[in-house]
């Protein structure tokens, strides 16, 4: 029975790490699709800010360091996807996608140039990158059954950006649902025009909240090159970004369903690697090329119609042309 349990501490474990870089993609969609532009490209960002942390890092031997040239990079580009869909009113969707194809290639390209190690960045050495935290009293209270191992386990021993993540679930319902800021911006996503009217900037609240969208996707990456790797490997966002974009619309735009969508897709890719090369009662062993496409085919399947209808803010996607 423990040995059960011991189990499941591990595999919960291993979601909450997995699901974590979901989280922060899945809330940066969030600001950003609340206020009207939808952003196909957090797997670029993502993908971008990992490679900026990862480098900045590896030279600087400080994580500190790594983090804010993540955050920098990934704002840069959420900034490009700004201009090209707010100022310019270019398709969002094509903007996105080549903020895809550009980190894609990008990082590839300059982690050769700069590392010559194919693509990846140098192995990053303590303090250049995130370590994990013990909360209080947890290794005084680890052998305590049950209560022990899920405090000592299963609650403490994350990285410092895994606890920040979950922070900013409820921070994000307080924002959007409890302040100003929060309230024009979803008015911005549902009806640009009477914001205008009231004589606030359309304009200027999209480009705030995909630079919120940018900040998180910053963290993002860094948590994947800096924290949860000791560096960054060519495609290690390995479509976090998309699956974070379907844990989005799954939630209907909802934070703290945002974070539930996110851990059960953590929960799939933890069960994933726990099962490889193990048999399953009545059908045997699983080929490994199944159990790791497990959390991309239940993307689909829910999409395709367990979530019902999911309706997305009235003026998602619309450039906005002032009234005159």
């Amino acid at each position: 029975m423990m040995e059960t349990f011991d189990t499941l501490i591990v595999i919960l474990q291993s979601t909450v790490r997995v699901s974590v870089p979901l989280i922060l993609a899945a809330l940066a969609g969030l600001y950003s699709e609340r206020a009207g532009i939808f952003d196909i490209g957090l797997e670029g960002k993502m993908l971008a800010a990992a490679f900026a942390g990862g480098a900045a890092a590896a030279v600087t031997a400080s994580a500190l360091m790594g983090l804010a040239a993540a955050i920098f990079v990934s704002v840069c580009l959420a900034l490009v996807h700004a201009f090209a869909s707010i100022t310019q009113r270019g398709n969002q969707i094509v903007s996105g996608v080549a903020i895809n194809f550009i980190a894609l290639g990008a990082t590839v390209i300059l982690g050769q140039a700069w590392f010559q190690q194919g693509g990846r960045t140098p192995q990053l050495v303590e303090g250049a990158r995130f370590s994990t935290v013990e909360l209080p009293f947890a290794a005084e209270i680890a052998n305590v059954p049950i209560l022990g191992s899920i405090y000592s386990n299963l609650l403490s021993g994350h990285f410092l950006l895994t606890y920040l993540a979950f922070a900013l679930v409820p921070f994000t319902w307080w924002v959007l649902y409890r302040t100003r800021f929060g309230l024009r911006l979803r008015a911005v996503g549902e009806n640009p025009g009477a914001v205008d009217t009231a004589g606030i900037s359309v304009t200027w609240m999209r480009y705030r909240a995909v630079i919120c969208c940018g900040i998180l996707c910053g963290i993002a990456g860094a948590y994947l090159s800096m924290a949860m790797t000791a560096g960054f490997v060519k495609g290690m966002t390995a479509g976090k970004g998309f699956i974070a974009l379907a844990a989005l619309i799954f939630a209907k735009w909802k934070p703290v369903n945002v974070m539930f969508a996110c851990l059960l897709f953590g929960f799939l890719d933890a069960m994933s690697i726990r099962m490889q090369g193990n048999a399953l009662p009545l059908i045997g062993e699983v080929p490994v090329q199944l159990m790791q496409a497990l959390p991309y085919i239940l993307t689909v399947v829910l999409l395709a119609g367990f979530i019902g209808k999911a309706i997305p803010p009235k003026a998602g996607g619309v450039p906005y042309v002032k009234e005159r």
